[in-house]
């Protein structure tokens, strides 16, 4: 059986759709802290069982049977975030789970300047360290988090946001894609996987060019001090530690960290992934 966590979020949900076009219902399972959340999935004959990164009994009950689990990694940073991580693991080598595949992120590494990157490089760790079989799906930058910071561009026509470098930004669809094909066993990685990436990447300058042509409107990027976006997200109501994670990404963009570009995510589609400008119109088209 294969099951996958976080099954009613973003990247899980649509992880299960595309792998029950590939595997038949039966061989799925999710484990998600609300099972109500999940009773679509129930009636098409999906197993549904609870189960919560606090709460490491019910994520043993809900890991049984696994030949194969697919960790999505928790919306958390720091400490909170990899010891919900240590506990899946945990659960799932009690489990006798076969092999542990976990959303993992390009740049992940113990000194990158964008803390969520440093949660991934220790998670990855963890697996190591269980002698289990283990993959880390080294997902490119989310689209949808360049689409958050375009949102009050959308309006104004600024994209005023501090100094940024080249992002391949990546969209959820094609990653769960992949994350299926993987899990029903169309291909396999031992470990790290290459950068799984949109075609292109990207800084603002270029976006603000896309975001012209998408809609014939006039887009001009203004470059926002590091120390004013801090405090202009601080009076928008955001804490001071959301406020520096935001202003990590940028950071580590000027450093290069999520700038590669690699084939093996269109390999794992059979396709050429969605670029930038066909998000961003599919985004603002609604």
């Amino acid at each position: 059986m294969i099951i996958v966590t976080g099954a009613t979020g973003k990247l899980g949900r649509r992880t299960v759709e595309r792998l029950l076009e590939r595997v038949p219902a039966d061989r799925v399972g999710v484990s998600v802290r609300d099972p109500r959340k999940a009773r679509d999935l129930a009636d098409r004959g999906v197993r549904v069982r609870r189960g919560s990164f606090d709460d490491p009994a019910s994520l043993a009950h809900s890991f049984e049977g696994a030949e194969q689990l697919l960790l999505v990694s928790l919306d958390r940073t720091g400490p909170e975030c990899v010891d919900g991580h240590r506990a899946a693991i945990d659960a799932a080598v009690r489990a006798g789970v076969g092999r542990i595949l976990y959303t993992s992120q390009m740049g992940a590494a113990h000194d990158s300047l964008f803390s969520p990157c440093r949660d991934h490089a220790e998670t990855e760790d963890l697996l190591r360290a269980t002698g289990l079989p283990w993959t880390a799906l080294r997902n490119g930058f989310y689209a949808s988090s360049a689409l958050q910071f375009l949102e009050s561009a959308r309006h104004t026509g600024d994209i005023a946001l501090p100094a940024d470098g080249p992002v391949a930004w990546t969209g959820h669809d094609d990653l769960a894609e992949a994350a299926a094909a993987i899990l029903a066993g169309q291909a396999r990685f031992e470990g790290p996987t290459p950068p799984l990436t949109g075609p292109a990447a990207l800084d603002f300058d270029t976006v603000a060019e896309l975001a012209s042509k998408a809609t014939g409107r006039a887009f001009t990027r203004t470059v926002v001090p590091d120390d004013v976006f801090r405090e202009q997200t601080l009076a928008h109501g955001a804490p001071a530690p959301i406020a520096d994670l935001l202003l990590s990404i940028f950071a580590a963009a000027r450093d290069g960290e999520f700038t590669a570009v690699d084939p093996t995510l269109a390999e794992l589609i059979g396709r050429e992934p969605a670029g930038f400008a066909t998000q961003l119109e599919r985004a603002w088209a609604e």
